[in-house]
């Protein structure tokens, strides 16, 4: 079995930079990806807070980027780990077609969607229930949809979305949101869109034709339930860290992966980067930087070692 010197796994931002700045440095890195290279920017319309570019979207921008980083050697196989298994000299990862010994790794797995846990959420996912506007938004055309969650990704998402629904309903638990200012305000500015603060949805139901017509909501500050129309419901209230695989080989807080500054684990040839370390911004540029960082220190244990 050949060793490698770098293997990444998981092909989103933090992934492909490490990719790029790992093949202009010299060496050949591995990535292994199981679905296709982007990670989150497959799932987003807008970018507008990348330095240079005033906008872009995002599955362009990953294209690019896998490109780029292609075009310095980064090599691509579509394999999902199974197992890691680390040892003091290399690192044994097992996939669904094969076996690979390298001798630093890099997990860049990124995170899924959080639920909001309520009746008629799982019962109903794909029938009205989504976790991405901007993949499913097209489905709703004409059609009243609303959003759960108060972060960058809800407004972002509910302003897409409004290309394609008739109105869009914003659903927040608390009386102000957590996203950044201009999102607020373009959301605000936005004639098809309205806001429901202090709500929760208590319950996702549906008609006879087994597809999503109405929510339960809760009114929080004047302590009453009331159903409210909606063809499809979008849910954005967060992110789980993609770090099963490595419990019990790192060290983990809360499910996010406990690094450095330079991004490696409690184990010295695994490092981690992207949404699933802890204290990541989940922001493009952020995760571009882990994978920079990453790869930057890795050829320089690599050039030690030699």
């Amino acid at each position: 079995m050949e060793m490698h010197d770098f293997i990444i796994v998981g092909g989103g931002v933090c992934g492909l930079t490490a990719g790029l700045y790992a093949g202009r440095g010299g060496i050949n890195p591995l990535l292994l990806e199981k679905d296709a290279p982007g990670g989150q920017l497959l799932l987003t319309d807008n970018i507008e807070n990348y330095p240079g570019i005033e906008h872009a979207n995002g599955f362009d921008l990953a294209q690019k980027m896998m490109q780029h980083a292609q075009k310095f050697g980064l090599k691509i196989k579509y394999e999902g780990v199974e197992t890691v298994d680390p040892y003091d000299d290399y690192v044994s990862l097992k996939t669904n077609m094969g076996e690979y010994k390298t001798k630093y790794v890099l997990f860049s797995l990124g995170s899924n969607p959080r639920k909001l846990g309520v009746p008629g959420e799982d019962e109903y996912r794909g029938k009205g229930v989504s976790y991405c506007a901007t993949c499913d938004g097209a489905f709703y055309k004409d059609q009243e949809c609303v959003i759960a969650g108060g972060g960058n990704s809800a407004l972002d998402e509910g302003i897409a979305l409004t290309e394609h629904a008739s109105k869009v309903t914003i659903i927040h638990r608390r009386d102000k949101f957590r996203a950044e200012q201009y999102l607020i305000d373009l959301a605000k500015k936005n004639n098809k869109i309205e806001f429901l603060m202090n709500h929760e949805i208590k319950e996702v139901r549906g008609g006879q034709d087994g597809k999503v017509d109405r929510i339960l909501v809760y009114d929080n500050k004047n302590d009453k339930e009331y159903e409210y129309p909606a063809k499809g419901v979008f849910i954005f209230i967060g992110y789980t860290p993609n770090s099963k695989i490595l419990e019990g080989k790192v060290e983990l807080d809360r499910g996010e992966v406990v690094v450095n500054q330079t991004m490696q684990t409690s184990h010295p040839r695994i490092f981690a980067g992207g949404d699933l370390r802890k204290g990541s911004v989940k922001q493009v540029i952020a995760s571009g930087g882990d994978g920079a960082m990453a790869a930057i220190n890795v050829l320089h244990k690599l050039r030690s070692e030699a």
